[in-house]
């Protein structure tokens, strides 16, 4: 019966993420550019990712569209944050729309790193951490070096991933946060 429920949950929270218009994601994204004037530090990471999480804990999937749009909150210093479940599976990725509904438990980056596994590993064995891998900054194609903070937190019931990273910071402020 839990697993009946949990499927019935992943498959509204799909749908939910899945209705928003093309036009609200290239809004976000285009937010998101501009907003990259501003240095995201470690500690205005870590503080939306916990406001996010609140937020998500008290009204579940619900709370997607406040993820999405130039007014958006959770669109800053030229980041966002993205939401999956411990299944790889996207439930909310406010820039790439084509990502959500998507499992990624095989997506590597250019140097063979499984980038959502190794977001899973740190999120299920320290409930929160660092996470280093090759990703294009919003508007971009090339990847370049990201550190992404991610947060284990429970979204209607079922335990998902909040990521929410950076491509601005040095290697020396990467391996930092990593270790």
């Amino acid at each position: 019966m839990a697993v009946f429920f949990a499927v019935i949950t992943l498959v509204s929270m799909l749908a939910w993420a899945q209705q928003f218009p093309e036009g609200l994601y290239k809004e976000t994204e285009a937010a998101c550019i501009a907003s990259g004037s501003i240095k995201a530090t470690p500690q205005m990471i870590v503080g939306k990712v916990d406001e996010a999480c609140a937020l998500l804990e008290k009204e579940g999937k619900a709370a997607f569209p406040k993820f999405l749009g130039k007014d958006s909150p959770f669109i800053f210093a030229g980041t966002y944050i993205s939401i999956h479940d411990m299944e790889d599976l996207v439930l909310l990725h406010p820039v790439k729309a084509k990502m959500n509904g998507q499992h990624l438990v095989d997506l590597k980056d250019t140097n063979g790193k499984f980038v959502y596994v190794a977001m899973d590993k740190v999120a299920k064995d320290k409930g929160a951490g660092w996470v280093d891998y090759m990703w294009p900054k919003p508007g971009e194609k090339t990847p370049s070096s990201k550190v992404t903070y991610v947060k284990l937190c429970r979204v209607d019931g079922m335990e998902a991933v909040l990521a929410c990273g950076a491509n601005d910071m040095s290697e020396a402020e990467i391996r930092e946060l990593v270790k």
